[in-house]
């Protein structure tokens, strides 16, 4: 809003300051501070709230070290971090902008789920919240929407850089550059994959080698692959919710490399540098992104050990469903088994252990254990190391791997 309202005072009385709002970076910088400051000095009020209500958590014993010292401290925490983010979005971002409409659906969609599942948590005293059915039925959902969105929405579009004297192309100038010639806008479904010089992969190729006709149902591949995605990460980062601090922080750090991505991406000049694609309009999302990272920033400050307060499904469900729209609008999906490694493995540490433990159980009589605990963090606790130690080497690893994922730019 804010940014509309000092677009008009600039076009209008060319008022002095007002057009720095045309500028991505600032409206970024003041995103991050606004989100810090609004989950920072808010956030103490609705903890505070949340006490007087008694949304307290519900510790189920598992004979973790300091788990019974948990009971009652407030839950649904996931609020202060969904309103410091949405707040700063509607006040700096285009609101126009597809992108920043799909990722307002993705928070309040996720978070309406995760709400849900803590309400009946703790008013119903339902320990198991909302059956896992419906929670799945949620993120297929919200993968079904922006699977068609990013499919057929004509706003969605990427450009390629070419010489060639036959196609319109870009005739900008910045100062006195010129910026690099691209050609038209054109829908498709190109992504970036990893380590390979041609890093860019088309998923109608998928069908399209049976006959090229076919090109054009790539959307029965595409779209159950984004369902995918955004249930997987989404359940991964609530997997991953299990000790003080450790999904806030470790998303914090996926989402700031996922912002540089948005930002190249959407940038001309920084995106053929790079040799990457040119995603129109895509910059958009770093106001989205920096509000996001100072939302889950600010949350650290009262979900550190020992922690204020909890983000519950309600912030975990939605960190995750984020991070997913974030990678696939970004067109960077196939990175996030390397940026959001530690969900794949808290993912794959409690799908090994119950498989293991059934097989076994089958096989033996007697079921068996990988670990001495899922998720993986909970093994650590088991083994004796006290959570912050967990916490702060599980957020090393994060940083490793996002410096891996950024390298992948120009690492082919």
């Amino acid at each position: 809003m804010l940014y509309y309202l000092f677009e008009f005072l600039e076009a209008k009385y060319q008022l002095p300051g007002a057009q720095l709002f045309e500028y991505i970076s600032f409206r970024s910088a003041m995103a991050i501070l606004l989100s810090l400051l609004i989950s920072t000095i808010y956030g103490k009020r609705i903890i505070i709230y949340l006490q007087t209500k008694q949304i307290g958590e519900s510790v189920r014993e598992l004979g973790l070290q300091g788990q019974t010292e948990k009971a009652g401290t407030p839950t649904m925490g996931g609020l202060i971090i969904i309103i410091a983010t949405l707040i700063p979005v509607l006040l700096l971002a285009k609101l126009e902008n597809i992108y920043v409409i799909l990722l307002i659906i993705t928070t309040i969609w996720m978070g309406a789920i995760g709400f849900l599942d803590d309400y009946i948590k703790t008013f119903k005293k339902d320990k198991e919240g909302l059956p896992g059915k419906f929670k799945i039925l949620g993120q297929v959902g919200l993968g079904l929407i922006v699977g068609c969105v990013m499919y057929f929405h004509d706003g969605i579009t990427v450009k390629e850089k070419t010489n060639s004297e036959d196609v319109i192309t870009q005739e900008m100038m910045l100062g006195d550059k010129k910026l690099p010639e691209m050609g038209p806008s054109q829908k498709n479904l190109t992504t970036t994959i990893p380590f390979v010089k041609n890093n860019e992969f088309d998923y109608s190729k998928i069908i399209s080698w049976i006959s090229p006709d076919l090109a054009k149902y790539a959307w029965i591949i595409f779209i159950p692959i984004v369902i995918i995605i955004v249930t997987a990460v989404s359940n991964g980062a609530n997997l991953t919710d299990g000790v003080d601090g450790l999904a806030a922080g470790s998303s914090a750090i996926i989402v700031l490399t996922l912002g540089i991505f948005a930002w190249v991406s959407g940038n001309i000049i920084f995106s053929d540098y790079l040799n990457i694609m040119y995603i129109p309009d895509s910059g958009e999302m770093t106001i989205y992104i920096t509000a996001f990272t100072g939302a889950l920033v600010g949350f650290l400050w009262y979900n550190t050990y020992p922690a204020q307060v909890f983000m519950g499904d309600t912030g975990s469900l939605t960190i995750g469903g984020i991070i997913a729209v974030l990678a696939i609008a970004s067109r960077k999906e196939l990175l996030i088994p390397i940026l959001c490694g530690i969900f794949l493995v808290e993912n794959l540490s409690v799908i090994l252990q119950v498989s293991w433990f059934k097989y076994t159980k089958k096989r033996f009589g007697e079921g068996r254990r990988i670990f001495l605990m899922s998720p993986l963090h909970h093994h650590y606790q088991k083994k004796g190391h006290h959570e912050s130690k967990i916490v702060v080497r599980f957020w090393i690893v994060g940083i490793f791997l996002a410096i891996l994922t950024v390298v992948t730019l120009k690492l082919r």
